[in-house]
């Protein structure tokens, strides 16, 4: 262990003297929904953090008198809030300084620390890793849902530095935590902005220059041709030639052969028959819900010997003056997905055909602009793909030094005292 650090329990981090610093929420029918009210003070839910940072869905509320009744799991500003029972129990994140005090659901914890003596934002950098690592796991209790036991929690040994140390290990950690944060609020709004380009180039809200021609509303089946894939699924994932399969078309609009992992053995005759190659659109045949069938997807490279499941369809196109990427984004038009899903049938699963898909109508402008507006989308996309990278690198990162800074394998500087 490094220097200066030393090995105690969490209840040893809170503030000495105080009931309830480490407490769960009231017994279940302490706080039932009867209990709620519209307005009051808010129940802190173990949804709120399961994704490790506080997240706040729907807030319900209880009156002051039973607040007061349930005041041992009053929850306050820089309490940590950990999920205690579920899949995820073990998981927490700091209540926000400027949240209002809150009262504990059944299904949620917090730990007050000592803040005199310990860092909170180094404490909850510190359980969360823990979390992520899997070594939480060790203090749920077996039952009907995994449940963190509060005996074994309060007793959970962690290795803590000084104060001073402490804070700079959060602010490292919590530097790392801004990055991140701050790449996904761009990616989210990229995607939002990408979204409005679709809508307006694919609808003729606004043209790109130099495009005057008039759009031609046309039936897919004029474009496409159609054919129901091969029925093999047993055999999927051995050995043999790649083959498109749902999830792949689900994944899309773009499909490359390097994304496709499935595998199949075929014959000679089955290869061709069902062939695959660049150009051709493939559409979701089948699904539990019938918002998912008919989503399309277009195969963007060349490739000699793929195939395509019995789960999708395949939209070969029979004219030239069609470009497959641009008929890929426009069956995620809202206008056209209304067709779909309205022609397809559901029994027990939801299904569409060939015939169906080829009844919907679009709007298509001529080839030179279809390829233009593809274009354009295709540069949003790339961008939000090179987005993404950075945040799974930045994700690695902040692996990597929580890694190094919580465990005092690579110590921090400290600034020398004036």
């Amino acid at each position: 262990m490094s220097a200066g650090w030393r090995i105690c329990e969490l209840s040893e981090l809170t503030p000495r003297g105080k009931k309830n610093a480490i407490v769960d929420g009231p017994f279940g029918s302490n706080l039932k929904t009867e209990h709620y009210r519209p307005t009051g003070i808010p129940v802190v839910t173990s949804g709120f953090v399961t994704s490790g940072r506080f997240a706040a869905g729907r807030y319900v509320y209880v009156d002051q008198v039973k607040f007061d009744q349930e005041r041992r799991s009053a929850v306050h500003p820089g309490d940590i809030v950990m999920a205690k029972i579920g899949a995820r129990s073990g998981a927490s994140a700091v209540l926000p300084r400027n949240h209002p005090v809150g009262i504990l659901s059944g299904n949620a914890l917090k730990i007050t620390i000592d803040e005199s003596r310990h860092s909170t934002a180094f404490v909850a950098s510190l359980l969360g890793w823990l979390h992520e690592r899997g070594e939480l796991d060790r203090l749920r209790a077996t039952g009907a849902q995994p449940a963190i036991s509060m005996p074994l929690l309060k007793r959970l040994r962690l290795a803590v530095p000084p104060r001073a140390e402490q804070v700079r290990i959060a602010e490292a950690v919590g530097d790392c935590d801004d990055w991140i944060d701050g790449l996904e609020r761009f990616i989210v709004k990229k995607q939002a902005i990408k979204q409005g380009i679709m809508r307006q180039l694919l609808t003729r809200g606004t043209r790109l220059r130099g495009f005057t021609a008039s759009w031609l509303d046309i039936e897919v089946g004029c474009l496409l041709e159609f054919k129901n894939g091969l029925n093999k699924g047993s055999e999927f994932f051995g050995d043999g030639t790649p083959i498109v399969n749902f999830m792949d078309v689900m994944d899309g609009p773009i499909i490359t052969a390097a994304k496709v992992a499935g595998r199949v053995t075929l014959t000679g005759d089955e290869i061709k028959r069902f062939s695959v190659r660049r150009g051709d659109l493939f559409f979701t045949r089948t699904s539990e819900t019938v918002d998912e069938v008919g989503t399309a997807a277009v195969f963007v490279d060349d490739i000699t010997d793929a195939s395509f499941s019995g789960f999708i369809l395949r939209g070969r196109p029979k004219t030239r003056d069609v470009d497959s990427r641009f008929l890929a984004r426009a069956f995620a038009l809202d206008v056209v997905r209304a067709q779909v899903t309205a022609s397809a049938t559901y029994t027990t699963r939801a299904l569409i055909n060939g015939q169906s898909l080829g009844r919907v109508v679009i709007s298509l402008p001529p080839i030179e602009e279809q390829r233009a507006i593809a274009a354009v989308i295709d540069d949003a996309d790339a961008e939000i793909a090179a987005l993404q990278s950075l945040l799974r690198k930045a994700r690695a990162i902040r692996t990597g030094v929580a890694q190094e800074v919580l465990t005092g394998h690579t110590r921090l500087p400290m600034e020398a005292a004036s």
